[in-house]
């Protein structure tokens, strides 16, 4: 082969052999992560899981949740929050990544860039304080909504606030928290991320034989409004959302404690 030929022959194999390791190192990564989100893990309580609509449930250690490929984001987040997880433990805030466990893969964050929407935890950075570890995996992009600024740092973050006190008055409470996905929703960014019109809280304290469920209802805007003035009985938010919230619950006890509203369980 003449010299002259010899340069670009290289530098095309170079480039190819580049692509193809770069594409295996890539599959190689993400097999593991599919695998173990597969799996139930000890350290979150998946005994109180809700239903799926989409049967995409994803495990990671500190929550569980169910993806919709078709609004590229969860349709709830599930978690345990203990007592002793409250922490104000400084964690460095990290990069948000792309969680590969999803097996459709989820959403990029940079469908949010220029988008006028905050990257809204479902499972708040704060409820997971307790280890770098758990901080860390709240920044994978399945756990992300977009949310109006001044709705996520108002009234949605007084919730959040509001959770963590009951889960130390309480000695921890089961959270499921999501956007309400319908049809034909707004969407942001090339992967087209639909943005809710309101956001759901359902928290349950199954501690010392004193059950009792409390749901929240937002649209999605800012208020002054306080928190109470958002609660609604489960039920409505299952009809709106087409999940079964805490379906292991006996029977009776479930609807009983989802057609409730009352508030004067709970400590505001």
């Amino acid at each position: 082969m003449k010299r002259k030929y010899i340069y670009p022959v290289l530098v095309a194999l170079v480039t190819v052999g580049f692509y193809y390791g770069e594409q295996y190192i890539d599959r190689q990564q993400a097999i593991p992560k599919i695998a173990e989100g597969k799996k139930k893990k000890i350290t979150t309580n998946t005994y109180f899981l809700p239903s799926s609509t989409t049967g995409a449930i994803v495990h990671h250690n500190f929550y569980s949740l169910s993806y919709s490929e078709k609004h590229e984001q969860a349709e709830w987040v599930a978690y345990e929050l203990k007592e002793y997880q409250v922490s104000n433990k400084d964690q460095k805030r990290p990069y948000f990544e792309i969680d590969n466990a999803v097996p459709t893969k989820a959403a990029s964050w940079k469908n949010y860039n220029d988008s006028g929407y905050d990257r809204g935890h479902l499972c708040p950075a704060a409820d997971r304080k307790f280890t770098k570890e758990a901080y860390d995996e709240t920044f994978l992009t399945s756990n992300i909504a977009p949310q109006d600024h001044d709705f996520n740092a108002g009234v949605w973050a007084d919730l959040e606030r509001q959770v963590r006190y009951w889960a130390k008055r309480y000695k921890g409470v089961f959270v499921v928290t999501g956007g309400v996905l319908q049809d034909d929703l707004p969407a942001i960014g090339s992967e087209k991320v639909a943005v809710p019109k309101y956001f759901y809280k359902v928290v349950l304290d199954n501690n010392a034989g004193n059950t009792r469920m409390i749901g929240f209802l937002f649209p999605h805007k800012a208020t002054d409004r306080p928190i109470k003035d958002f609660v609604v009985a489960v039920d409505r938010i299952e009809r709106l959302t087409g999940i079964d919230f805490f379906p292991q619950l006996e029977d009776g006890k479930e609807q009983r404690l989802e057609r409730n509203e009352n508030t004067n369980q709970w400590k505001f």
